[in-house]
């Protein structure tokens, strides 16, 4: 009889840390608890996303007699009025029920008496986790004894810290191309998508535009998912316009590529997305919004991009942006940008003051906006001004 061996590598099960992620992702997203290993003190951690009355009760339970902290990011915590360096731990009492701690992950209007400590390695990669996982960057997590760590096995998993930090590299050292065909469009543009698949399932797109010449730099557009824009034409974005000058540009040029990235709402996931609209509508900008969830302004890595470039022999491009984190990341991670092609979308009162947000606070490079904002003659000039 064959042995698996668990502290080495292999093509079927990948190393220890990564089968230990995989699975922690899997128990996130059911809203179960993981033990995270392997930091200073081991904890028990239960992502804040989903909780109910129910699962609290339950959590609370198990972690006894230590009473679980709610742990929260260093953006957060700067929301609620806490200036820390990183990620802190709330110590939460016994009478705090699931309202008043998504209150604490989500409200815009709260400010926090708790107290508050440094979360530890653990807890900060517990964070990580649930980032991963696409939901609110929120855990709840109790310390756990060294010795006390068995009792958990086998009905909780445990993932390593070291792989959670690692994890990102590790997805895209594992992309591969799952399938691929011809697609023609509505437009009359021929393309072909190649989608690629990495350890956690996620799918990006390769959509060949044409026939790009391969010897000489490459028009390509990074377009990250955008299910409102892209797919039901939202006025409040300007991701769905861009994706379409982008197809008619790359086109009119002769070929190129537009990678489609699965990474919603600058990384933070659909459902985060939502949210950070709710916080707009309530007058925050778009980064406020994000940075106020508890999220960097912008969670997106450009690493995956930039392996799906060199897995298509593709090295020097013509990146079609106004965004310089884009040439910034792909230059970073090996590709050659030589040059980068505007998209200016339309601009109307209902993407006005993000555009101007993206702009003023993000660094995007948006001419056409200002100057918009100058001539006397455009009737929404005065809807939003520019300093946002």
């Amino acid at each position: 009889m064959s042995v698996i061996r668990s502290d080495v590598s292999s093509a079927l099960f990948g190393t220890k840390g990564q089968i230990g992620v995989n699975r922690g992702l899997a128990e996130f997203h059911a809203g179960r608890p993981v033990l995270i290993a392997g930091g200073d003190v081991p904890i028990l951690a239960l992502p804040v996303e989903g909780l109910t009355a129910q699962r609290l009760a339950e959590f609370v339970t198990l972690c006894a007699p230590v009473a679980p902290r709610l742990v929260i990011t260093q953006r957060r915590a700067l929301a609620l009025g806490l200036d820390v360096p990183a990620p802190v731990a709330l110590q939460l009492g016994a009478s705090h029920d699931v309202n008043e701690i998504l209150s604490l992950v989500a409200n815009t209007k709260i400010a926090c008496t708790l107290s508050a400590t440094p979360a530890g390695a653990a807890a900060a990669a517990a964070i990580q986790l649930v980032k991963l996982s696409q939901g609110l960057p929120a855990v709840l997590a109790a310390n756990v004894a060294q010795e006390d760590i068995k009792k958990f096995e086998p009905h909780i998993i445990t993932v390593e810290a070291m792989a959670v930090a690692k994890f990102g590299d590790d997805a895209i050292r594992s992309l591969t191309i799952s399938s691929e065909a011809s697609v023609p469009l509505n437009s009359g543009t021929r393309t072909r998508f190649i989608v690629f698949r990495d350890a956690m399932g996620g799918s990006s797109v390769a959509v060949i535009v044409g026939e790009p010449a391969f010897a000489k730099p490459v028009p390509v557009r990074l377009h990250s998912a955008c299910l409102t824009g892209d797919v039901f034409g939202s006025r409040r974005c300007d991701c769905g316009d861009q994706l379409k000058l982008a197809l008619t540009r790359i086109d009119d040029i002769g070929g190129g590529i537009i990678l489609y990235l699965a990474q919603e709402g600058r990384g933070l996931g659909l459902a985060n997305k939502m949210r950070t609209y709710q916080m707009q509508e309530g007058g925050l900008d778009t980064v406020d919004a994000n940075t106020t969830l508890g999220f960097d302004d912008d969670e997106r890595d450009y690493g995956i991009a930039a392996r799906m470039l060199e897995m298509l022999n593709c090295t020097r491009v013509m990146l079609l942006t106004n965004n310089p984190a884009k040439l910034d990341g792909l230059s970073k991670a090996g590709i050659q940008v030589v040059s980068r092609l505007p998209l200016e979308a339309p601009i109307h009162s209902d993407n006005r003051r993000y555009l101007a947000a993206k702009a003023a606070r993000a660094g995007h490079r948006l001419d056409h906006l200002t100057a918009s904002l100058t001539d006397s003659a455009d009737p929404d000039r005065n809807v939003a001004p520019l300093a946002t």
